[in-house]
């Protein structure tokens, strides 16, 4: 038992080694490559060793045995000899297919990888968060976890406050009760009006008008503007941005109005103009349902359905009862489930016009800081059966273009808080699946819909910036073995 312990233990520490070996290449390839490498969708950018190796240990779900961490090394160093550029690169769907078309290591990559070989990272893009709640200080810190990826936090506007403002805007940043605290380190210059977050520079200005920031004041230009406010949401309201000096685009974290395209990362993303000046993210919502749904209308048809949340509490409900204008909304929050409207449902459309007039929706609000549930009752194009169903959204969440959008639980024990933190759009619930043969489906979808959402609206960002990384390799890989 002893030496079967200590072998074990040998083994662990090898493991470790040899992850702590990836993590400076896997920063050189970021940094100064613009490559993202993961593993089936999981970045292993800033992992520590414990959590490379929960990477690598996913990856049987392909099959029966784990990624070796010997050829993710030589992956990675094989990129970096062949002057990878940048592009997000799964690993594990880059070594199962080597294996199938053997060869040599270097000239595989070289081929495979043939458009994005000596690429240089672009031009940084400046953002500036407009807004500083619970959206944009998530915003706030992606965007300082992945700078160098092509987008440059710059600043934040917030309505004035008085002395100590600043101090607490980024105190608010530092700690979060939901998120834990900020990774890194924050300094203060009220004098400056700055908040310097692992080595990034962040201006705060105060303004409660958008056109009268003067953004190269500040050495800010051609910035897009992330509006987080969802003070203005049409195209008359959300253009006063554009009359500040600086200022070039405007991304809106809410459904747009009127003629604003609606994007949901991963389903009409490239739909994306260089004309379109003001864009939209949709919601939450929106986000999680339209990829399960895209996936499910391809390989199913969607004929029609109903889509019932269960979601979070949010500011604008009442911590205890008092008057709000909506219907519902001013009773407690964190003592009541809150019956209330959602325009997710038909707001897929917008995304999906195949699926316009089919799908209804409604909401419950109820006490929880963060991670909704969305469930989806559909009536398919044909009949299916739940391994059917669950088999085909297990593979879209590991090697389908939507891996980025989707994921895929079959845990007996998972809870809401389980998904806290998930950079997917939602995370379907394999045990919950219900089809039995017939048309009808129910499917559930947990999504944090605040930093799963924050990630889509990042994917956004980098897209309207030409920065987002080519998703390497596209078509569909070979099981791992």
């Amino acid at each position: 038992m002893i030496e079967t312990a200590t072998a074990h233990r040998t083994a662990w520490n090898r493991k470790q080694e040899l992850a702590e070996r990836m993590i400076p290449l896997i920063g050189r390839l970021a940094r100064e490559r613009g490559v993202v490498p993961s593993i089936l969708g999981r970045r292993l950018v800033g992992l520590s060793p414990t959590g490379i190796l929960k990477a690598h240990r996913f990856t049987r779900k392909l099959g029966d045995e784990v990624l070796s961490l010997d050829r993710t090394f030589a992956v990675l160093e094989a990129l970096e000899r062949v002057g990878a550029g940048p592009a997000s690169l799964d690993i594990a769907r880059l070594i199962a297919e080597h294996d199938a078309a053997g060869g040599d290591l270097d000239d595989f990559l070289r081929l495979r990888l043939g458009e994005v070989i000596g690429a240089e990272p672009a031009r940084p893009t400046d953002v500036v968060l407009y807004g500083f709640g619970r959206i944009g200080r998530l915003l706030a810190r992606i965007l300082i976890a992945h700078q160098g990826d092509g987008l440059r936090l710059r600043a934040i506007v917030v309505r004035g406050g008085g002395p100590g403002d600043l101090r607490k805007r980024a105190s608010l940043l530092r700690r979060d009760s939901v998120h834990g605290a900020f990774d890194g380190h924050i300094d203060v210059d009220e004098e400056a009006g700055t908040i310097l977050a692992n080595g990034t520079l962040i201006h705060v200005i105060a303004s409660d008008d958008p056109a009268a920031v003067d953004y190269e004041a500040h050495g800010i230009r051609d910035a897009i503007v992330v509006d987080n406010t969802g003070r203005w949401r049409d195209e008359e309201g959300l253009s006063r941005h554009l009359r500040a000096p600086g200022v070039a685009r405007v991304l809106l974290t809410a459904p747009g109005k009127g003629r604003i395209p609606n994007i949901v990362f991963g389903v009409n993303g490239d739909e994306i103009g260089d004309d379109d000046r003001i864009v939209s993210a949709a919601s939450c919502t929106t986000n999680a349902i339209t990829p399960v749904l895209a996936a499910l209308d391809e390989a199913f048809g969607v004929e029609r359905g109903h889509v019932e949340t269960v979601h979070s509490f949010t500011n604008d409900q009442n911590l205890i009862d008092n008057f709000h204008s909506g219907s519902r909304r001013g009773r407690s929050a964190a003592l009541n489930m809150v019956i209330t409207e959602t325009g997710a449902a038909k707001a897929v459309a917008k995304a999906l016009p195949q699926l316009a007039g089919r799908l209804t929706g409604s909401a419950i609000r109820v006490p929880t800081p963060d991670v909704s549930l969305a469930i989806l009752n559909l009536e398919l194009g044909r009949d299916v059966t739940r391994d059917e169903v669950n088999g085909f959204l297990r593979q879209t969440s590991l090697t389908a273009q939507l891996r980025q959008q989707i994921d895929y639980s079959e845990s007996p024990e998972a809870v809401s808080t389980d998904f806290v933190g998930s950079t997917r759009a939602g995370i379907v619930d394999g045990l919950a699946t219900i089809a039995d043969g017939g048309r009808n489906a129910v499917v559930y979808v947990w999504y944090d819909n605040e930093f799963g959402y924050s990630s889509q609206v990042v994917r956004v960002l980098e897209r309207m910036a030409g920065a987002h990384p080519r998703i390497l390799p596209e078509r569909r890989a070979v099981a791992l073995v």
